[in-house]
């Protein structure tokens, strides 16, 4: 069963992904999904782990940037949620 899922990426990524999807007959979506699986198929440590495939280094471009946010706590995360909705 297919699940919805909305993501934010650069839009220069989303066109030349959009493009590399087109010219390899695949659909965004599958190839989003194709790269999941990869990841989560084995347990890596972290991502720099995990060895990059060259279509994905096709898709991106320049140096990759890494940024983690400090986890909230979940009262914060509630206060976040309902202020979001005023």
């Amino acid at each position: 069963m297919d699940a919805k899922l909305t993501l934010s990426f650069n839009q220069e990524v989303v066109n030349k992904a959009k493009k590399y999807a087109a010219d390899h007959n695949i659909s965004l979506s599958r190839l989003i999904e194709h790269l999941l699986t990869q990841v989560t198929a084995s347990n890596y440590k972290s991502l720099e782990d995990y060895p990059i495939s060259d279509w994905v280094s096709m898709v991106a471009e320049g140096e990759v940037e890494y940024k983690k946010t400090p986890k909230q706590s979940r009262k914060a995360s509630k206060d976040e949620f309902f202020s979001s909705k005023k």
